[in-house]
């Protein structure tokens, strides 16, 4: 069969053949018809990621669209290495297949599942998102940060501010639920400054950070208090994400004058099979009613390696 095999970390994927799957016990054949190229793929293809295969040649993608044997389309997470998503065929544990609903087409589930699941996780899970509270997304131009702007309007919130780069995707958020924007290429005073005036005099409830580094920095400047007087007011500090740093100076001002409270979403605080599956449930019921919106790129698997160096703001995703 034809597959996007790694051969070397570090280097893109190549379309080559690949000998076929069988499925073991607890397993299903799953005819592949979408694959989404997402940063998690590139990161493990690097080698940058805990998740990266020790053992080579191996398929890349983590999770997919596809139909079993019996016709049932489903989409698909944790494929048997060497197997992956990416390819004609690969293998998946059975209780990791779920029924995708008909009125959402192929590419456009395999886009949508991976982020939206990360933005809904981590709204209503970790974050614990109540209605009417003013929310902040940093980094909310990327693919997850529209949809946890869309999804946070979902769910109740009162005001959200969106933050990013890209002046066009900003003005775009706003017909997705964003409700003012702050555009973070300023020096960082200025920033600063954006901050507390959107905050406003409630402040944020709550902040879901996809970026990390100066950013946050300069958001937390913002939140910290030059008074002695009492505030108690909580503020979650969802930290999710690190593409605009590693790392973070962070000051005992910052904790001890304000109700900020700072937590991780990720492996570490991922939730039983059956809060994923109701997750996964509600998420592909508003995406069936057209509630959810995300933008994306079909490309022939046969492209893989050149879909794989390009930069574009949509999801890519392969169809073999």
């Amino acid at each position: 069969m034809q597959a996007a095999v790694l051969n070397t970390l570090g280097k893109p994927p190549r379309f080559d053949e690949f000998p076929e799957p069988t499925a073991g016990e607890g397993e299903v054949l799953v005819n592949v018809l979408a694959a989404a190229l997402k940063p998690v793929d590139k990161q493990m293809a690097s080698g940058s990621h805990y998740g990266s295969p020790r053992k080579l040649p191996v398929i890349c993608g983590t999770d997919g669209v596809g139909r079993l044997d019996d016709g049932t389309r489903v989409f698909f997470a944790a494929a048997r290495r060497p197997y992956g998503a990416m390819a004609q065929r690969t293998v998946a544990p059975r209780s990791w297949c779920f029924p995708v609903p008909a009125a959402i087409d192929n590419v456009t589930a395999a886009a949508l599942v991976n982020p939206g699941m990360s933005a809904w996780l981590t709204l209503t899970g970790r974050a614990q998102i109540a209605p009417g509270e003013c929310v902040l997304i940093l980094g909310a131009t990327g693919i997850t940060g529209k949809l946890a702007v869309q999804i946070a309007k979902l769910r109740g919130a009162g005001r959200i501010v969106a933050a990013g780069r890209n002046e066009e995707a900003l003005s775009a958020l706003r017909n997705l639920g964003a409700d003012a924007t702050i555009q973070l290429d300023k020096p960082k005073q200025d920033l600063t400054d954006a901050f507390v005036r959107e905050a406003g005099d409630t402040g944020f409830n709550l902040i879901i950070d996809y970026l990390w580094g100066p950013p946050t920095e300069a958001l937390l400047a913002a939140i910290t208090r030059a008074d002695m007087s009492a505030k108690s007011s909580r503020v979650r500090l969802i930290e999710v994400g690190e593409s605009a740093g590693p790392s973070i100076s962070l000051s005992a001002a910052a904790l001890r004058s304000s109700g900020l409270e700072i937590l991780g979403a990720g492996t570490g605080s991922v939730p039983s099979r059956d809060v994923i599956l109701d997750a996964y449930n509600q998420l592909m019921d508003l995406a069936a009613a057209g509630h959810l919106h995300i933008d994306t790129q079909q490309v022939p698997l046969s492209e893989v390696e050149d879909a794989w160096e390009r930069q574009v703001r949509h999801r890519i995703v392969l169809v073999p």
